[in-house]
């Protein structure tokens, strides 16, 4: 496993993080499995676990108390996310910050989060959605500050809508924020334009999510797949995504490296930019946890393959499919 500094905290943490909310609210979640999974990954390096209040209402987040509780000899980094008030995903532009994150709220739903964690305090509380108009406003940033003196979070952050990565540049530059979450993959590259440089500018940390375009880029769907009513990608996969998704998929099947797949060919993608500080792919079982650590000393693809990627990139806009 290798490591990267997270922004200005100064933390180093695996650059092959642990995203968790497939365990929480994803249909055929196993709390033993899950719970084995996200122990093999601490033992094979992984530090950065990423959870959120709505993935099974707190599901999710007892997993991740229940795992520091059985390494309490590792440092086992621990984010989650503020839900909006209004519980509206994503937050479209109409929407008032005091309507999704007013501070007693904020506050309130932070310790909701530490109860069903068993947890004392977190290192990175995220704000779930976002909109850069907010940035300016006070109250929000003071609180996280007063959550950050009475020694409940160390770090706060951002979590940027679906296909939005430019929806964040204020946040990045007023110097209120330790850390942007992201989409970005071969498909979504994005925020390399805006976001990415204003990261590096003010030395805030990058958590790219959604490494596999939520499955499409493991190379394992096809256009006949389905999901059972209850999963949340039932929803996400209709026809008029999971087609061209398919599609695309596969053109990039006769350019994976000899030897790997498709899936370590995204995640290789993604360590090959250093602004990202850490992903935070979905992992149930115990052979991809496996498989998506070793690509941590894979590294970088090729030159060559990356400027082949390049030519990958799909520019989409949100549509209520993509909630």
């Amino acid at each position: 496993m290798q490591y990267r500094k997270f922004g200005r905290t100064g933390w180093q943490v695996s650059d092959i993080g642990y995203g968790m909310w497939g365990m929480g609210g994803w249909s055929g979640s196993n709390d033993d499995e899950s719970l084995a999974s996200l122990q093999r990954a601490v033992d094979l390096g992984c530090n950065f676990f990423d959870t959120a209040f709505v993935y099974g209402n707190g599901r999710s987040e007892n997993l991740l108390g229940q795992l520091v509780r059985a390494n309490r000899d590792k440092k086992i980094y621990t984010a989650t996310k503020i839900p909006p008030k209004n519980m509206q995903y994503p937050t479209l532009p109409e929407y008032a910050l005091e309507d999704c994150y007013p501070p007693e709220h904020i506050e309130e739903f932070l310790h909701k989060s530490l109860k069903n964690a068993g947890l004392e305090s977190f290192d990175l509380l995220q704000i779930h959605t976002w909109n850069d108009d907010w940035t300016n406003a006070d109250g929000w940033s003071e609180m996280l500050d007063s959550l950050k003196k009475q020694g409940l979070i160390e770090a706060c952050g951002i979590s940027i809508n679906r296909w939005e990565p430019w929806n964040g540049v204020k946040a990045v530059r007023s110097g209120k924020i330790d850390s942007v979450q992201v989409i970005y993959n071969i498909f979504d590259q994005n925020p390399e334009d805006e976001l990415f440089p204003a990261c590096r500018e003010m030395d805030v940390a990058v958590i790219a999510r959604v490494p596999f375009d939520e499955g499409t880029l493991t190379g394992t769907l096809t256009k006949e797949t389905t999901f059972p009513a209850d999963d949340w990608r039932s929803g996400y996969f209709t026809p008029e995504n999971l087609i061209p998704s398919v599609e695309r998929a596969d053109a990039l099947k006769p350019i994976v490296p000899e030897s790997s797949t498709l899936a370590e060919m995204a995640l290789r993608f993604i360590l090959s930019n250093e602004t990202v500080s850490t992903i935070i792919p979905g992992m149930r079982k115990l052979k991809n946890v496996e498989a998506n650590i070793a690509a941590s000393d894979q590294g970088k693809l090729a030159d060559e393959l990356l400027a082949e990627l390049k030519n990958h990139a799909w520019i989409r806009k949100p549509a209520p499919w993509s909630d």
